[in-house]
């Protein structure tokens, strides 16, 4: 079980790290398209960054996940992509990019941990206390 929880520790640690690169350089890329512009302006890289990230995210753990024998993974993937962002948002509002992987690496295992019976309240306990907290962070 071990290998597991670290694997799933290290694919969410390694999406979250992978996300927050993207959404700066998306960012970056928007300013510097938009600079001439006094009004609104969107770019194609900031319409389709949510979809992208969501798209690669899912696809990642259902891959991953697989590999890793972590089941059901319809009862942990949706959790994993859909409720990642506030925990991710937290982390990086208050301590910057690597809290920010931390965060995400405790989050994908938390949920991996909720799939085995045994260890099932466990894992989504601490998912929930690490959700309410960042909740609390973000709109204090």
């Amino acid at each position: 079980m071990a290998p597991r929880i670290s694997g799933a520790a290290a694919t969410g640690a390694v999406r979250a790290l992978g996300a927050c690169l993207f959404f700066s350089w998306v960012g970056r890329h928007g300013d510097q398209a938009c600079e001439t512009t006094d009004g609104i302006c969107f770019t194609w890289w900031d319409l389709a960054a949510v979809p992208l990230t969501f798209t690669t995210a899912l696809i990642t753990l259902i891959v991953v996940y697989k590999r890793l024998g972590i089941r059901p993974r319809l009862a942990v993937v949706p959790p994993t992509v859909l409720l990642a962002p506030f925990p991710l948002a937290a982390a990086q509002t208050t301590a910057g990019l690597w809290a920010t992987t931390v965060t995400g690496g405790a989050w994908a295992s938390f949920l991996a941990l909720a799939a085995w019976n045994r260890y099932r309240i466990l894992g989504l306990s601490a998912a929930a206390a690490l959700l309410l907290t960042s909740l609390a962070v973000l709109y204090r």
